[in-house]
Formats: C-alpha cells, sequence, structure tokens
C-alpha cells in the first residue's frame, strides 16, 4: 500500500489537457479559461462621473458658478467650460476636462443658471480614465468563471471566450448483483447507486460524464464496457478492483493495455483504489462500496478533473476544534464523517460514532470529513484538527 499523498501526486501525474473550444461569452458560466482573455478597450474610456451633480473646477469653490450645459451617460457635453463655469452632470457621463471635480447634487444650493457649494469635501466623484482597466492587460483566474467574471469580460468588449473542453468522463459500475434504481431486486440484488454519484461529483468538478451500462462479471461484458467507453479522457470504474474471484476489471484493463500507476492506498475507507492510464485516457478504479466510492472520488478523482482543466487541484483543508475524545488511529489515514457547527474562532467539528463504511446515510448527513493520518496518536476534546468540507 501507498500513502494517500503518494497516491494523489500519481493520480495529478495522469492529468492530461482535453483540448480547448471557442464558446460564446453567455455559455461560458463555470468554465476555465484556457489563456488570458486581453482587454480590447480602456474602462472607463473617459473620465467619468460618479454620480449626479455638478462638475466644475475646485479652484472656483464655493462659487457662485454659473450652469453652462448638461452632460448625462451617452450625451457628452461638447460646449465651452470658461472659469467660473460648472455644467449638470449625471452619472457615467463624461467629465469635460478642463474641470477637475464632481459635486454632488444635494450640497448645492442653485438659483436659476447659477449655483453655489457648501462643504465640498476632499473626494471629487471622478472615476479615472482607465481606473478599473486599460487595453491590452489580461484576465486568466485560476478556477471556474464566475458571473462577475462574465461581467468583466463582456466590459473588455469579448463577445466569445477559448476554454478548456470539458473532459469526457466515463463512469462505470459492475457486478451480477447491481440493478438500476427503479426496478424490484431480486434475491441477492442490490439497487446500484455509484455510477449516478460519481457521475454527478463528476460533472460538479467540471467535467461532462456519461454512465456505461452496468456491465456483468464477464471479462467479456468488461470488454464490451470498455470499448463504450472509446473517446473518454478519464475512465472511472467502480467495484471489481479487489482480489476476489469476480474481481475483474483490473485484470480485463490490463489485457487492454492499462499502464497501472499503483493499486492499494493506506486509507479508511478506500484501500482498494487504482489508477493508471489506459490508451489516451487516464483510469480511476473505485471501491465498490458506496461510502468508499465518494470518498475516493473527492480526494482523486475531482482533483484529478481540475488539474485536467489548469486549475489548482485541491481540495483545500481547513483546521475545527474537536468536540470528543478519539483513540489513536492505526496505520492507514482515516476520513471521519462529521458534523461541523459554529464555534468560538474556528469551527467546531463532532466525528459520527458509527463510521461504517456502507453507511451512505452518515456521508449524506456529514458535511466534513476529519482527516486523520496514520499513527496520529489519540486525540482530546478541544484540540484543533483537520477536516476538509463536504
Amino acid at each position: 500500500m501507498i500513502t494517500v499523498d503518494d497516491a494523489r501526486a500519481l493520480v495529478l501525474g495522469l492529468a492530461r489537457s482535453p483540448g480547448t473550444e471557442d464558446i460564446p461569452l453567455y455559455d461560458a458560466l463555470g468554465r476555465a479559461l484556457a489563456s488570458p482573455v486581453v482587454a480590447q478597450l480602456t474602462q472607463p474610456p473617459f473620465d467619468a462621473s460618479a454620480m449626479d451633480g455638478y462638475a466644475l473646477r475646485s479652484a472656483d469653490l464655493p462659487g457662485p458658478l454659473r450652469v453652462v450645459g448638461t452632460a448625462a451617460a451617452g450625451q457628452p457635453y461638447t460646449g465651452a467650460t470658461p472659469p467660473g463655469s460648472t455644467i449638470r452632470i449625471f452619472t457615467g457621463a463624461p467629465v469635460p476636462a478642463d474641470y477637475d471635480r464632481v459635486v454632488m447634487q444635494e450640497i448645492v444650493s442653485r438659483d436659476g443658471d447659477t449655483i453655489t457649494v457648501t462643504n465640498a469635501g476632499e473626494n471629487r466623484h471622478i472615476r479615472r480614465q482607465g481606473n478599473d482597466f486599460r487595453k491590452g492587460c489580461g484576465f486568466l483566474p485560476d478556477r471556474p468563471l464566475r458571473p462577475s467574471d462574465l461581467g468583466l469580460i463582456a466590459a473588455m468588449n469579448l463577445p466569445r471566450v477559448t476554454v478548456l473542453r470539458r473532459p469526457r468522463v466515463a463512469v462505470l459500475a459492475g457486478g451480477d448483483e447491481l440493478i438500476r434504481p427503479g426496478a424490484e431486486p431480486a434475491p441477492g440484488q442490490i439497487i446500484n447507486s455509484n455510477d449516478l454519484a460519481i457521475a454527478a461529483m463528476a460533472r460538479a468538478a467540471g467535467a461532462d460524464p456519461f454512465i456505461l451500462p452496468l456491465a456483468r462479471d464477464t471479462e467479456e461484458s468488461l470488454r464490451d464496457r470498455f470499448a463504450e467507453a472509446e473517446g473518454a479522457d478519464l475512465i472511472v470504474t467502480i467495484g471489481g478492483a479487489s482480489v476476489g474471484d469476480h474481481d475483474l476489471i483490473g485484470k480485463v484493463a490490463e489485457g487492454l493495455g492499462m499502464q497501472r500507476a499503483f493499486y492499494k492506498l493506506a486509507m479508511r475507507p478506500g484501500k482498494p483504489l487504482m489508477a493508471g492510464r489506459l490508451g489516451r485516457a487516464a483510469m480511476l478504479g473505485l471501491p465498490g462500496n458506496p461510502v468508499s466510492a465518494i470518498v475516493c472520488a473527492k480526494l482523486f478523482m475531482q482533483p484529478l478533473i481540475r488539474a485536467m482543466l489548469g486549475l489548482p487541484p485541491g481540495p483545500d483543508l481547513a483546521q475545527a476544534v474537536l468536540t470528543r475524545d478519539l483513540p489513536p488511529e492505526g496505520d492507514r489515514q482515516h476520513n471521519h464523517r462529521a458534523k461541523l457547527r459554529p464555534g468560538t474562532g474556528l469551527p467546531e467539528i463532532n466525528p459520527f460514532t458509527d463510521q461504517d463504511s456502507a453507511r451512505l446515510w452518515l456521508l449524506a448527513e456529514a458535511d466534513a470529513l476529519l482527516v486523520r493520518p496514520a499513527h496520529d496518536p489519540a486525540r482530546k476534546a478541544g484540540e484543533q484538527v483537520t477536516f476538509l468540507a463536504l
């Protein structure tokens, strides 16, 4: 068995870029930019008024000043601006070059075409040209694009962007005992939930997953399923990767030319994890146990997908305060399902007393994994520990 850190490094080493595509900006939410977007103009393109009021010279304060015109957004004032003059101006309108200040209308006393200003203050209320960004500057966030990013890119006058193509992820569950949700189980059969959950996790990480038909416990069936995964950037199998007589995925994959990076790691839940490369696709073999599969997908599959997209792989660990005593750990990293609650400063974390890796209900109730390294000593309530948010 290898350590979790060593396994993570090997898994991330499988990442290959899925290529790029050019898409409309409207469709770019949640996508990863393939290269910097470059501003096609300067914003603001001119010195602009930050509020409704009057544009004037500071040297002419407090007035009286003669109102010689009006400027509004999209309707600049182009007339003369002699000393002692002012113009009525509205938010977003260009400020004439001879004026260095905008005073808000609330501090102006107006009598016909004449104004007097009281208590102008220090703020000049002008958004300077290029204060937001300038033509030619680049933007490349190391995260999926957010709505505010789309707004920025649109303001840069870019209707389309080049993004990393979503990695195509083939999800394959296998076993004679498995049936689809909605069917009536015969004796010895169970409902398959794994491929739906793992595909959802792949989609949440930015991939384009597709679920393959369930494989039977025969080499022929598995070879057929692998053939249907042709074109995938990542193949994720679930179950059938252990050492029992019916665990055939590793054998069939190796027969198809898989180059195995490792098999088994020192972690619970999730010991029987396999990783490697099959042709042009990366491959992960997750455990068949539902909780183990989801935990392994959180720690290895999702980071691999993000790495394919050129994003920080994560997941990010944080600190919390333990709410109850825990015994020492054995020779494997243990990821305890746990609940978080607000604390004084750091949050508090309460690991469930039952850590049965077959209980999906407990995983659905959990909002964190308390991460304890191998050989972690006994812990007391009140100590700081490491967790991963779910």
